[in-house]
């Protein structure tokens, strides 16, 4: 199974100046089975060290010293380590802090070694108030849920593919083949995009074996708050858990997930499952102008999940549904299906080397209320996207947002081919990757 982060690790490899990498991501998302594959296919050798499964090569790293280091692993596992032939792979590294902070030493004192660190829970190991972070001298890298392209790759459909990659306003798919690309968005939404379950698909082709491993990885998920239940109770990240499915697409209100539970605790339980990376806050903005960060407000936001396989099933998803027409599919959970959809494509082609990040825009008034789904940064400027379940549907709010932020020009994401009325343009889902491109021609005002 081919992942895009291959292409980020080859070149990084090649780097004169590399940093130590640290490739962060949820549980299960195939951090460590790129990266393996990665240390097999392009060094002469690769040199693990889990230290979940083998705790006892901590104490290599009671010393910070890189070349006592690597003497100690090469004796204890009896392989060479040699700077520029080797890959030396750290995972699960938030069990073991020391190992982060010697990146910073193998970074100044052993740079022609390549080391990379990856681990599942890492986030709650670098947020410790004692951790001394080496700043500077690590470079992230984040990884996530199979994209939609990805899975077509897996899957074999790798023509499809490389129609969507080379899309242009003057190289765009007929209708037939632009239904048929809306098929696999149906098939993708069942399947998500989770490495496990993408396999399963592959070998055996059959959707119940898919949706029994996402259940697996469900309960694998619920089974790690264990290991974080110290800092709050479990029956609060559990009520979260399940709760934030079937809330995407929705203002998020403590008070949806249960009136009787403090939300003060809720919210410690959301922030937990944040770092955990199986959820993603959708800020809102006020979208004036770059960087949406600056007006964005942490006390509304929306929330998606992880991956909208793993979403569906913790929905209740019946295999049943994939036998419907695609359009009455992609409409299941009032369009929730559509905007997990949408976000977790934003979120796969943001930057890999930046904290991913999502924002929204939403107007209150008791007599104007209007809201649009997502704000991303396009071209230097605001871009807004309204995502649409059905063929139809007015774009109210889209044109005040234009209005508002002096803005010339809007996307709706829906599943009607490329075109549109200007300043509207419309995206089919599958195009998502190449918005910037499909309105490069648009001037902005």
């Amino acid at each position: 199974m081919r992942r895009d982060i291959e292409k980020v690790l080859k070149k990084w490899k090649d780097e004169k100046r590399r940093y130590p990498l640290l490739v962060r991501g949820a549980r299960q998302v195939g951090k460590s089975y790129s990266i393996k594959k990665f240390g097999k296919e392009d060094f002469e050798n690769l040199v693990e060290i889990n230290f979940e499964q083998n705790p006892k090569y901590k104490a290599c790293f009671d010393t910070l010293d890189p070349e006592k280091i690597i003497e100690s692993i090469s004796i204890l596992l009896n392989s060479k380590i040699t700077p520029g032939k080797t890959l030396l792979f750290l995972d699960e590294i938030q069990e073991c802090p020391n190992a982060i902070i010697s990146l910073r030493y193998f970074y100044e004192q052993f740079p022609d070694l390549h080391v990379i660190g990856a681990g599942s829970l890492m986030e709650f190991a670098l947020s410790q108030e004692d951790f001394k972070m080496p700043v500077g001298r690590i470079q992230y890298v984040f990884l996530k849920p199979l994209s939609f392209l990805e899975f077509l790759d897996a899957i074999g459909e790798v023509k499809i593919r490389n129609k969507i990659e080379n899309l242009s306003q003057n190289n765009l798919p007929s209708k037939i083949i632009h239904e048929h690309i809306l098929s696999f968005i149906k098939l993708y939404s069942i399947i998500g995009g989770m490495p496990a379950v993408v396999y399963e698909y592959i070998h055996s082709k059959d959707i119940k074996r898919c949706l029994n491993i996402q259940t697996i990885i469900i309960q694998t998920y619920r089974d790690d708050f264990g290991k974080y239940a110290s800092r709050v109770k479990y029956k609060y990240l559990q009520k979260t858990f399940y709760s934030v499915p079937k809330m995407v697409g929705k203002k998020f209100k403590y008070s949806n997930i249960d009136r009787d539970m403090q939300s003060r605790d809720l919210k410690q339980a959301l922030i937990l499952l944040e770092k955990a990376g199986v959820v993603f806050r959708v800020k809102h903005t006020s979208g004036n102008g770059l960087p949406l960060e600056a007006e964005a407000k942490e006390n509304i936001f929306k929330t998606v999940f992880l991956d909208i396989g793993l979403m569906q099933n913790i929905c209740g998803l019946s295999s049943d549904i994939f036998l419907t027409s695609n359009e009455d599919f992609i409409k299941v959970n009032g369009g929730a299906i559509a905007e997990q959809f949408v976000a977790q494509e934003l979120l796969n082609y943001q930057d890999c080397y930046r904290q991913p990040s999502l924002y929204f825009w939403v107007r209150e008034a008791k007599s104007s209320s209007a809201e649009v789904d997502y704000v991303i940064p396009c071209h230097s400027k605001a871009l807004p996207i309204e995502v649409k379940s059905g063929k139809t549907g007015t774009l109210r709010s889209m044109h005040l947002y234009l209005k508002k932020a002096n803005l010339s020009v809007g996307v709706k994401i829906s599943q009607l081919p490329f075109g549109g009325t200007f300043p509207i343009i419309s995206i089919p889902f599958y195009a998502i990757k190449k918005i910037p491109e499909l309105i490069s021609s648009y001037v902005y005002k």
